[in-house]
Parts: C-alpha cells; sequence; structure tokens
C-alpha cells in the first residue's frame, strides 16, 4: 500500500472512536486476567488499513513507517501529548555495530504516517482518532540532531556499556527502558515530546 492510499483511508476515521472500531475488527483491548493490550490502538489502525499486525523492526508497510501517538486534555482544555511515543526496540550490538545511517531507527523515522488518538482513561472506554499526518526526516538540522542523539547512545554503549544508557540522553530521542516491571533490561528508542511537537505542531507543548 502507497502512503498517500493510506493517508486517504486514515482520513475516512478521523473523528471516530477506535474503541468501537477495536470490537469491529476483534481487537482485544483488555486480556483476560484484566490486562491491558497496549498496542490495541496500532492494531486497530493496522486493521483498518488491511496490514498485518506488525512488530517486526523493518518499516510496517515497507517504505513507510505507521506510528501512533496519544493525546489528553489539560485542566484549561488544552490538547497535549499524553506520552512519549515508542519508535523501535534496540539491541546493544546491533546500535554498537551500526552506523545511524544503515539504523533501524533511521529506517523507521525516514518515512512516516503518525496517527494521534485522545487519551481519555485507563478504562479506554473511548478515544477518538484525532488526526493523521505524515513526517519525513528530511529537514537537516532536525536530521543532523536525531543523528547525534543516535551517536551518543552508540558511543556509550561502545565505551561505557548498555547499563550506562539512561532516559535522560537526548535532545529529540531518548534511550529507554521498554517492557513489563521496573526490572526491565529491554530498550527501545523514544521520540521526546519536543519531537512530537515537529510532527504536530498545532498540539499544545510547553516544553
Amino acid at each position: 500500500m502507497v502512503r498517500q492510499e493510506a493517508i486517504e483511508m486514515l482520513s475516512l476515521i478521523v473523528g471516530q472512536d477506535l474503541r468501537k472500531l477495536a470490537d469491529r475488527y476483534e481487537v482485544t483491548v483488555f486480556k483476560d486476567g484484566g490486562g491491558k493490550n497496549k498496542g490495541w490502538v496500532g492494531q486497530v489502525i493496522e486493521r483498518h488499513l488491511g496490514l498485518p499486525l506488525n512488530s517486526l523492526q523493518q518499516p510496517n508497510a515497507g517504505s513507510w513507517e505507521l506510528k501512533m501517538c496519544s493525546l489528553r486534555y489539560l485542566k484549561n482544555g488544552k490538547l497535549t501529548f499524553k506520552e512519549t511515543m515508542a519508535i523501535t526496540m534496540f539491541k546493544p550490538d546491533d546500535v554498537a555495530n551500526t552506523e545511524f545511517i544503515e539504523s533501524h531507527l533511521i529506517a523507521k523515522l525516514r518515512r512516516m504516517i503518525v496517527a494521534a488518538r485522545i487519551w481519555e482513561s485507563q478504562q479506554e472506554n473511548r478515544s477518538i482518532l484525532h488526526s493523521v499526518t505524515t513526517f519525513d526526516l528530511d529537514d537537516p538540522e532536525v536530521y543532523n540532531q536525531v543523528k547525534a542523539d543516535y551517536d551518543l547512545v552508540r558511543e556509550t554503549i561502545l565505551t561505557k556499556g548498555f547499563s550506562a544508557l539512561t532516559g535522560r540522553m537526548g535532545v529529540y530521542i531518548q534511550p529507554r527502558t521498554k517492557g513489563p516491571g521496573h526490572g526491565s533490561t529491554s530498550r527501545a528508542f523514544y521520540a521526546r515530546k519536543c519531537f512530537l511537537k515537529l510532527i504536530f505542531p498545532e498540539i499544545y507543548y510547553n516544553g
């Protein structure tokens, strides 16, 4: 599927309740026992587009990557970013042995579709698809900063080890633990909220 076709298909469900679409597409939101399927929103979008459910490091549709971003309302009524956005898991050896230009990180960021949904509560009774947009990593300043963030992670792994990584690193992209529990040793690259502001400039963010 070409990216423009996907954008057109997704524009048809902007403003709709993704929770109802989850029921229609038989996507599990809460697992047996009460645990939440954290990837349910992305799975709904993938089902709507007719894409296979994808947790691989390659872009979803071969030439472009689909990502989800969560928004929430502040008490003053402004819509802001709820959290950072996961980009891709990584292993220390992969980053240590791979230049940025060949990395999974740039493969994910180079050509994206990003869908923003409104998060209302942990119960996920409703979640409106707010907007859908494209993002290409083609601005030289943004590209150079993302590369610098990646290179910092790579240099830290090479000189200090994987355990020296911290979420405080990076201007746009940070390395953080990803997985169940606070003792997780899995790491992923996350887009900070200031990076999401580049994708959705109309969304409130005060730094």
